[in-house]
């Protein structure tokens, strides 16, 4: 899978990939990343690639002749989907990388910057607007960022560990369940007695419903889409199975489970 990034600012994208996990899959060509700046093809005597808008306004507009000249420049650019990274895109999440992954098409994502670019060049060339939430940043770059990372993480061999992605948040609908480490104690505080068992199909199943438990307490609006997958007896039993201390360290005390 290939991606050109077009932005105003290459050094931005640059310093990022240099991330070992991001770095290593682009030298092994789990995944192509390729950098284009839109100064190149400024115009001028000025290299301006921005003007007032028409109407006024509270910020610059990138021109749409200067993203043009710089998609055009792309080999065979007509043949990629071309992405803009704009807070009034789709909203992006775990299956939309999961899909574009599955999908592994060359893909342009344009990055904005200023008060956005000219509207002309998105109704030409434009196939899909992308949102990473209901924020305004001051250019798409940290936006293409998250969506190179959360797609290399689901292409196969980019992770060093293929079930990371698929034990992640998000990955079955519901968040990760709590991670301890050594020591045993900290601060008084002991780790969950069943993930010291050394009882693989317990572990697995104690993480299962605490998956369910924290997704009700920290983004119950995710439940909706997985609690087909849940008994909720069992859950409402589990959930009185476990002590004070589990139920505290998880952040979980008083939670009112839905009967619903």
């Amino acid at each position: 899978m290939k991606i050109n990034i077009i932005t105003l600012f290459p050094e931005l994208i640059r310093n990022y990939l240099n991330d070992a996990i991001l770095a290593k899959a682009i030298t092994q060509k789990k995944i192509e990343v390729e950098i284009n700046s839109m100064r190149d093809y400024a115009e001028g005597h000025y290299k301006s690639v921005d003007e007032m808008p028409f109407g006024g306004g509270d910020g610059m507009v990138i021109k749409a002749g200067v993203l043009e000249k710089a998609l055009l420049a792309i080999d065979n650019a007509k043949s990629k989907k071309v992405i803009y990274l704009s807070p009034q895109g789709k909203p992006w999440n775990h299956d939309s990388a999961k899909q574009m992954a599955k999908q592994n098409q060359d893909c342009i994502f344009i990055c904005g910057r200023y008060a956005g670019i000219d509207q002309r060049f998105i109704d030409k060339y434009v196939d899909e607007e992308i949102s990473i939430g209901d924020y305004v940043l001051s250019g798409g770059e940290l936006a293409a960022l998250v969506l190179v990372e959360s797609v290399s993480r689901m292409i196969p061999g980019v992770l060093g560990d293929s079930q990371s992605c698929v034990e992640d948040s998000f990955a079955d609908g519901l968040l990760e369940a709590p991670q301890f480490t050594r020591p045993q104690v900290w601060n008084e505080v002991s780790v969950p007695s069943v993930l010291m068992s050394g009882h693989h199909q317990k572990i697995a199943e104690w993480k299962k419903q605490c998956a369910y438990l924290v997704t009700l307490k920290k983004r119950p609006d995710l439940i909706h889409s997985s609690v087909a997958d849940f008994d909720l007896q069992k859950i409402s039993e589990f959930y009185d199975s476990l002590t004070a201390a589990d139920k505290k360290i998880m952040g979980i005390e008083d939670l009112a489970l839905r009967s619903e």
